[in-house]
């Protein structure tokens, strides 16, 4: 059977959450929103698109910075309300120049920085 987008539990903007995941590492690399449109664009293309809020228009993951994503496997989660993207990586995933977008963690209760740009 085909998969249909339209059977996944978007939000009342027609947005789901989307996690990419290193494919071969497991590191969690960023978390973006994604829309029936989007989730086509990269099932046919392998090439990771987002749904920009801030743009409000389809976002092809390095259009601008070159660090593409690659679909690997699109995973759904129980309540078919969150996708995991599990990716080939080409280059930093966060716009900060940074591996993952979570760079930040909290220890002893304070902010601390664990990953640096990359050079």
């Amino acid at each position: 059977m085909p998969f249909d987008p339209s059977t996944l539990r978007f939000d009342a903007h027609g947005l789901i959450p989307a996690i990419a995941q290193d494919h071969q590492s497991g590191e969690v690399l960023m978390m973006a929103w994604m829309n029936a449109e989007s989730i086509r664009e990269t099932l046919r293309t392998g090439r990771v698109t987002y749904w920009s809020r801030s743009r409000q228009k389809l976002w092809a993951k390095g259009e601008s910075s070159g660090h593409i994503q690659r679909l690997v496997e699109l995973r759904i989660d129980c309540d078919r309300d969150c996708l995991l993207l599990l990716v080939d990586q080409s280059g930093p995933a966060c716009h900060t120049n940074r591996q993952s977008c979570f760079y930040t963690a909290l220890r002893g209760g304070e902010e601390v920085e664990i990953l640096s740009p990359v050079a």
